[in-house]
């Protein structure tokens, strides 16, 4: 059964009231037994229990297995290594010319 807000015409006074769907709008106010006007409401939010109500419930399991791997967290890139100056290079080899074999 669904909660029914009304409005007094004459004193202002907003309330609900539970009523059947088949059931007649009241038609005065209980504090000042002025006219009062049945509004339109925002409805109630609807709880849905139990699996199957999202939509990532009916995803097949190839699909689940792709949305897993991109959830994952990327291992970073090694960073490249570091090239040897000119002078660094002339002093590293200059060891290496002397030696013999």
């Amino acid at each position: 059964m669904p909660t029914y807000e009304y409005e007094c015409a004459k004193c202002g006074e907003r309330f609900e009231k539970f009523q059947s769907i088949t059931a007649v709008p009241l038609k005065q106010c209980p504090e000042c037994r002025g006219r009062v006007k049945r509004l339109l409401g925002t409805g109630a939010g609807l709880l849905f229990k139990g699996s199957g109500f999202y939509i990532t419930d009916y995803r097949s399991e190839s699909y689940r297995q792709g949305a897993k791997a991109e959830s994952k967290p990327h291992t970073p890139a090694p960073a490249p290594e570091k090239h040897a100056t000119g002078t660094e290079k002339k002093a590293a080899t200059k060891g290496v010319k002397g030696k013999t074999a």
